[in-house]
């Protein structure tokens, strides 16, 4: 249940605008849930309805937020709550351009090399959790999608896996493999017979199987079979899809294409794994070595 923005009529009325221009776009419930938080919070520091905020009313916000030694992707989240609820709720663009996101460095993503994912996948014995493992490698899909992906979302006369609820509700195809087609025909066949599996279910039914696995069991899976497996790397579901894009990149796949598998809205954000393609690195030839100057003989460490 999401808890109320302000306790008076009128900013009840608002947050009912709020839910109802965020249905629109098909945010999920986690988005929804921490856009009413994040404005619940500047609520609270305003000390009334927020549509009477100024301009200068965020930039204090924003610095008390920054003094506070709030994290940054908590700040940037407020950010896009916030600048949602000006823009679309109150049609208030000249404030949602007063708020600032703050840059923050991106990390490089843990990558697995081939021999690691097949050791990951090789050591979950059970057949459901490794066809769900199996989905966000070779589909690579967000732990999100595996675990809200249905039996019908199988398209095995097109190969491809239908993603309906996608980051930001977006609706997507995602590669579907020969190998991960049988598979999930291997877990459909045993799902039917424990009675767990059907036509219009979950592809991966939680403990209830009206309810999907969740994201939190898919997270334990995959870190217990990296320790089975013996992979010191801090692993979780989101390292099999970056472990799939960084491989596609290896492999020649254009980033264009790599970024649409993805979902990507923007192609900044597939070309970070060019900063962690290995393969890719060790295959571009030198300019040094075509000059082929130092092939003849060999340069003595003493000069």
């Amino acid at each position: 249940m999401m808890t109320r923005i302000f306790p008076d009529t009128s900013v009840s009325t608002l947050r009912q605008r709020l839910i109802d221009d965020m249905n629109m776009p098909h945010f999920s419930s986690a988005t929804q849930r921490n856009y009413i938080r994040d404005i619940g919070r500047f609520t609270t520091f305003l000390g009334r309805s927020p549509d009477t905020a100024t301009a200068e009313e965020l930039r204090r916000f924003q610095n008390e937020q920054h003094e506070a030694g709030v994290p940054v992707p908590t700040m940037n989240s407020i950010v896009s709550a916030l600048r949602f609820f000006f823009t679309h709720t109150l049609d208030r663009p000249d404030l949602a351009r007063r708020l600032v996101r703050v840059n923050q460095p991106r990390n490089l993503p843990v990558v697995l090399s081939r021999d690691e994912v097949a050791r990951l996948l090789e050591a979950t014995t059970c057949l459901k959790h490794q066809a769900a493992l199996a989905v966000a490698y070779g589909a690579g899909l967000r732990v999100s999608e595996v675990a809200h992906l249905k039996v019908r979302d199988i398209d095995s006369e097109r190969m491809l896996l239908r993603v309906e609820r996608g980051k930001g509700g977006r609706y997507r195809n995602a590669m579907l493999s020969a190998d991960l087609l049988r598979l999930l025909r291997q877990w459909w066949v045993a799902g039917r017979q424990q009675g767990v599996m059907h036509r219009d279910g979950w592809l991966f039914p939680g403990q209830h199987s009206m309810n999907p696995i969740s994201t939190r069991q898919l997270h334990r899976i995959v870190v217990e079979a990296a320790r089975v497996a013996d992979i010191p790397k801090r692993v979780g579901p989101h390292t099999l899809r970056h472990s799939f894009a960084t491989h596609l990149l290896e492999d020649g796949t254009d980033i264009r294409i790599i970024q649409v598998l993805l979902g990507h809205a923007k192609l900044n954000n597939t070309a970070l794994y060019t900063k962690v393609a290995t393969r890719t690195v060790h295959a571009v030839i030198s300019p040094l070595d075509r000059l082929g100057i130092f092939r003849t003989e060999e340069i003595s460490p003493d000069g």
